[in-house]
Formats: structure tokens, C-alpha cells, sequence
């Protein structure tokens, strides 16, 4: 495994890992309404902007996967395949 290759499994880690984070503190905020809504049935900021993001370094996460998979001259992987083979030029 070089270099690039390992970047982009980084990169393919935090997209997950971001996602995960993002569905998980929704689950979170809907199971627990009561102790983390004011009495307008907001979110505070600090909560709102944690939420918001996650969500978008889930998505910058997954932009910069295609961006180091195809520096890294890697196909598109399979369903549950962790490393593809590579491009044909």
C-alpha cells in the first residue's frame, strides 16, 4: 500500500465516521426532545452548528475520497470491497 492509497482510505474513514456522527446526534437530539429543545422548540446555536457540522464534513469527507481515489488511480470499489484494483488508463 503506498501513499495515496492510504489517504484515500483516510479520507473514506472520515466520510463514514462523519455520516455515523451525523445520524447518530440526530437520533440523540429526537430521543432526548425534551432536555435539548428551549421553549420554542429550538435547538441552542452551539447544538445547531455541531449538527450542521458534521453533516457537511461528511460531505466534504466524500468529495475529497473521489478526489484522492482518482489521484490514487483506484476504481470505483464494490459493496464491502475495501481496497479496488487499479484504473485502466
Amino acid at each position: 500500500m503506498n501513499a495515496r492509497i492510504a489517504i484515500w482510505l483516510l479520507f473514506r474513514t472520515l466520510r463514514w465516521l462523519g455520516w455515523l456522527g451525523f445520524f447518530g446526534y440526530c437520533f440523540f437530539v429526537t430521543m432526548n426532545r425534551d432536555t435539548q429543545l428551549d421553549q420554542f422548540g429550538h435547538l441552542p446555536a452551539a447544538m445547531e452548528l455541531l449538527m450542521i457540522g458534521v453533516g457537511v464534513g461528511a460531505f466534504l469527507a466524500g468529495f475529497l475520497e473521489l478526489m484522492a481515489r482518482e489521484w490514487a488511480g483506484l476504481q470505483r470499489p464494490r459493496f464491502g470491497q475495501l481496497i479496488p484494483a487499479r484504473a485502466t488508463p
